[in-house]
């Protein structure tokens, strides 16, 4: 009995020393894996930034790199702990069907992502609208695409749901034009205030001479006539020469006496 509870412990005691130290090789290794890692993706990104490849490019190759090296490292971990890489890498083939079925949206999202990459739709830095969402183009990964909205959310979107619908690319022309509607009192003087506004587009550096600025009188409304006003004017300046052309319209028609109009209704009394 004693000698059976000796050879017992003993094995115990063999056992855990083997797998002690297998469990400590399996730690070092994926420390040591890491640490790898993240050299490999920043010498990847560096060389890449060196080189400069394009950043979207850049931002889906760091993905999928990450992806790969972490799984090599699982299975590097697993072998360290004693289990048999080739039956783990059987197994995982033959696992293949049921997880592409359990992960088809990941695999249209990565398909996704690969059709964004070939057909350039978009790329980083971009301002975009897509499945009712916009913002500035900040990462396309192998899943999914994230923005930035103007008011500094970030709206991850899957890749294949973008590359499936619409996308509006409000970046990828150079030029871009300004529409504005003025509506002013009827009884104005409409060809003083064309020639208002035609000297504030003048005076507007950011505004293009080709193509040519529109000026003309858009509608006759219920309450209003309404000047359609077109500008042409680089991409990136659309904003500034929206906000600020509409401020400089405003108080120029307030200093010459031009009212702007408003909602009125007339009541007559019987």
């Amino acid at each position: 009995m004693n000698e059976n509870l000796q050879t017992f412990w003993s094995q115990v005691i063999e056992y855990g020393t083997s797998f002690g130290k297998s469990l400590i090789a399996a730690i070092v290794i994926y420390f040591v894996g890491m640490l790898l890692i993240r050299l490999i993706k920043k010498i990847t990104k560096t060389v890449m930034e060196r080189r400069k490849i394009d950043p979207t490019v850049q931002t889906f190759l760091t993905s999928m790199i990450n992806i790969l090296l972490l799984i090599l490292l699982i299975i590097c971990v697993l072998g360290a702990l004693g289990v048999e890489t080739t039956s783990f890498a059987a197994l995982l083939a033959s696992a293949g069907v049921a997880l592409g079925m359990a992960l088809s949206g990941n695999i249209q999202n990565f398909a996704g992502g690969i059709a964004i990459l070939l057909l350039r739709p978009y790329k980083v830095g971009d301002y975009i609208e897509a499945q009712g969402k916009s913002g500035t183009v900040k990462s396309i990964q192998i899943f999914n695409t994230t923005l930035a909205t103007v008011d500094n959310k970030i709206i991850t979107i899957p890749n294949s749901s973008i590359n499936s619908n619409v996308i509006v690319n409000y970046s990828q022309m150079e030029n871009r034009r300004v529409d504005l509607s003025i509506g002013v009192d009827y009884g104005t003087d409409y060809n003083k205030a064309r020639a208002i506004i035609q000297k504030l587009i003048d005076g507007e550096a950011r505004a293009l001479k080709t193509p040519e600025s529109f000026i003309g009188l858009g509608e006759l409304a219920d309450n209003s006539i309404n000047i359609t006003v077109r500008i042409w004017t680089k991409s990136e300046d659309y904003w500034d020469v929206y906000f600020d052309m509409t401020k400089a319209v405003y108080e120029t028609f307030n200093e010459e006496g031009i009212s702007f109009a408003y909602p009125q209704v007339v009541v007559h009394k019987a």
